[in-house]
């Protein structure tokens, strides 16, 4: 295994991979329905990477450094054969972790499939517990109902249950102690991710950023929590403790706390484009390289080479103007 670093010495340690760009909500933040209509134009089977090619590509990732794949979409479980590409990304030398981001509305009914193919973790995205609330942000008529049994599939077949919740002003704030009661008494780690200026479709503007600082001051008035220690080099998020027990709640933190000196991610995209940034406006092709007849050493040589040059730190340098006037890619298909 080689080490590769960027222009800042950040080491590639985790790769996260769309496997479609699909997804069966509609969440306002996200993909409004007003762009992503009945008439939006989805990438078509054959610009998809199939499981072989992700294997193939992850596999020269793990062997530049890489130790934990996460996989997303869209939303990922659309993928038919993904229980099948869990499996083969089990069998890849060095990989330490495989996990994936997941909306939970087919949970109840895949839950069991994807942990028998060797997933161990999996992070529920999940905005308000109340159901009004909740449709309303995901515009495609999904109750709160459904997500909690998905989660509790999941729990009961043995996955590793983290939820995300965006707060966006105006939108779920209300929702912050609600879901952080409920999922302290399930001992379920919540995590609250600052809204983020992904992509150029959802509205973003900092009048709507409710900041980790705003949020935590809301939980200690109800909580005691600690802070605990990150666990590695890269870690995103900035983790508490309730007193008293093992259950955590922690905060992603792109807009008030940047932690680009830190980043090691880099993204596959649903069509094969890498992306060393969430924030990116552009990526390099890997499907035509991997579809051609390269070798596997110069797949990897073209990886160390991007990652090398890379000087990404779009969160440190982040202004209103720049949030509003750069190009960048849409969450739904580089995936969070």
């Amino acid at each position: 295994m080689v080490n590769i670093t960027d222009k800042f010495g950040r080491p590639l340690q985790d790769l996260r991979i769309s496997v479609t760009d699909r997804c069966n909500f509609r969440c306002t933040y996200c993909m409004p329905r007003e762009i992503f209509g009945p008439d939006y134009a989805f990438l078509p089977k054959e610009q998809l990477l199939s499981n072989d090619e992700i294997t193939r590509l992850a596999t020269a990732f793990v062997e530049l450094g890489v130790n934990k794949i996460r996989l997303t979409g869209g939303e990922p479980l659309l993928r038919r054969d993904l229980p099948q590409l869990i499996e083969q990304l089990n069998g890849i030398d060095g990989l330490e972790d495989i996990a994936l981001t997941t909306n939970a509305s087919l949970l109840p009914v895949k839950a069991e499939t994807i942990k028998n193919a060797g997933l161990k973790r999996i992070n529920v995205s999940l905005d308000a517990l109340d159901n009004e609330t909740f449709q309303a942000i995901n515009d495609s008529g999904v109750s709160t109902e459904r997500v909690l049994k998905g989660i509790d599939e999941a729990l009961k077949v043995g996955l590793h249950v983290k939820v995300n919740m965006v707060v966006k002003k105006g939108m779920n704030e209300q929702e912050i102690i609600p879901m952080s009661k409920f999922f302290k008494e399930k001992g379920v780690t919540l995590r609250f991710i600052e809204f983020m200026d992904v992509g150029t479709t959802n509205g973003w503007d900092f009048s709507k950023v409710v900041t980790k600082k705003e949020i935590l001051d809301n939980i200690t008035k109800h909580f005691d929590v600690e802070p605990v220690d990150p666990d590695y080099l890269g870690e995103v998020a900035k983790r508490y403790r309730y007193k008293g027990t093992d259950t955590e709640v922690g905060f992603i933190t792109s807009v008030s706390e940047s932690f680009c000196s830190t980043c090691t991610r880099a993204r596959i995209a649903a069509d094969g484009k890498l992306y060393t940034c969430l924030f990116a406006s552009s990526g390099y092709d890997l499907k035509d390289l991997v579809r051609s007849e390269t070798d596997d050493g110069k797949i990897k040589e073209t990886i160390a080479s991007i990652w090398g040059k890379r000087t990404d730190r779009y969160s440190d340098e982040r202004t209103e103007q720049t949030a509003k006037n750069k190009k960048k890619i849409e969450m739904s298909y580089i995936g969070g």
